[in-house]
């Protein structure tokens, strides 16, 4: 990610990264570019990268990427966001995971109207031209507005049974 984010950073963008603070001594992504946030937990950062974000693009990655990946699918599924998630599908690294979505289509665990919650393409030149025209799944287990913490009001953080 740090070669990422420097061309991002030398192409005059903002770059924004979020890390929690166990992590902070074994960082390996090299100098820090940008704006850099510490925060408590791997919970805490995919909350704030979520909320900062415009929009998701998994890069050819390990656990970690497919974990918030899969976390940012489901995010998009109930009406928590409705930005575009992206597959950088560099050289079909992505195909097995995007057969996997549509057998999970064919056997009725996903509903077919979201598998388009998902774009992908070869290059990052396609894939921007698709996010840039992606429209927002509106079929969400609960409206959008129902996750905003506003609307939330005082739930109780734990409940006593």
């Amino acid at each position: 990610m740090g070669l990422i984010s420097q061309r991002v950073y030398d192409g005059g963008c903002h770059v924004l990264g979020v890390i929690p603070k166990a992590l902070v001594p074994i960082e390996i992504s090299g100098e820090t570019v940008g704006d850099v946030k510490i925060v408590s937990d791997m919970h805490e950062r995919k909350a704030l990268m979520a909320q900062e974000s415009e929009a998701f693009v998994a890069l050819p990655g390990g656990y970690g990427t497919m974990e918030e990946l899969l976390e940012m699918i489901t995010w998009a599924q109930l009406g928590i966001h409705k930005k575009p998630i992206g597959l950088l599908n560099v050289d079909g690294y992505y195909d097995p995971l995007l057969t996997l979505f549509d057998k999970g289509v064919q056997e009725g665990f996903i509903k077919p109207v979201a598998r388009h919650i998902v774009l992908s393409a070869p290059t990052a030149y396609e894939l921007l031209e698709k996010m840039e025209q992606f429209v927002p799944f509106n079929d969400h287990v609960a409206p959008h507005e129902s996750w905003q913490m506003e609307q939330l009001g005082n739930y109780p953080k734990e409940r006593n049974t």
